[in-house]
């Protein structure tokens, strides 16, 4: 108990020194914004959805993903939004991740990702290049992966900016179960406070089928940017 304790205080002070960080656009694997150094199996395949409830909106988000090459995982996929009674496509991501050294269990591993996030309805036809990034995820194991701490560091391009921002994210697993984790995070995604997120994970089936669910808000916020989400995670065995 008392290194779980230890290692549990460990992860959640590195969780808080993101607050001066910058953003990061990736998705992680559900329920995580702050990404971490793994691809799906060679030759298999995962879909993650969503639900995220915001104060005035609700995004429908799935994002199918595989890993041809075996060392190359290609993501597409996107949101619809509900938001003043109309439903429409939000966002739509392309995403391409690479592993430049595994993650092993109380070692760590570092990645490689690019993609895109576009707006549609929001930016031109065409305009795809303005909205690119790119990012270096590194992930750090700890007490036979009790705690696996995830860092990111990148650029982004946003729409309208005349300039790339550096982008950066901090959050951490943390096992209460073999089946069971807390995923606790801080990252920002725009100008101003940075956001927090907090939930858990659940694997119904280890390593087939997970849910998630997750609360967040914009640090000091006072409840007025929070959401909630639920989501699902599939993932088949290698083809």
């Amino acid at each position: 108990m008392t290194r779980i304790n230890r290692t549990v205080r460990a992860a959640l002070a590195c969780v808080q020194l993101c607050v001066a960080l910058s953003p990061s656009p990736a998705q992680a694997a559900r329920p995580m914004i702050t990404d971490d150094a793994r691809i799906v199996d060679p030759r298999a395949c995962q879909l993650e959805t969503w639900v995220k409830r915001n104060d005035a909106s609700t995004e429908q988000w799935a994002i199918p993903a595989c890993n041809p090459t075996g060392n190359l995982e290609l993501a597409f996929g996107g949101a619809r939004t509900l938001d003043s009674g109309t439903n429409r496509t939000s966002d739509v991501l392309m995403q391409a991740k690479t592993i430049l050294k595994p993650l092993e269990t109380n070692g760590w591993g570092l990645g490689l990702a690019v993609g895109n996030l576009r707006h549609p309805g929001e930016q031109p036809r065409g305009d795809f290049a303005r909205n690119l990034y790119g990012y270096v995820p590194l992930s750090v194991s700890y007490a036979d992966d009790l705690a696996v701490v995830h860092l990111n560091l990148g650029l982004l391009r946003q729409e309208n900016e005349s300039r790339h921002l550096v982008t950066a994210g901090v959050g951490a697993e943390i096992r209460l179960h073999p089946r069971l984790f807390l995923i606790p995070e801080v990252f920002r995604q725009e100008q101003g406070r940075p956001h927090f997120q907090a939930g858990v994970r659940y694997w119904i089936v280890p390593q087939r089928i997970q849910i998630d669910t997750t609360y967040g808000d914009r640090v000091g916020g006072a409840g007025a940017r929070q959401w909630v989400s639920m989501g699902l995670r599939l993932i088949t065995p290698g083809f």
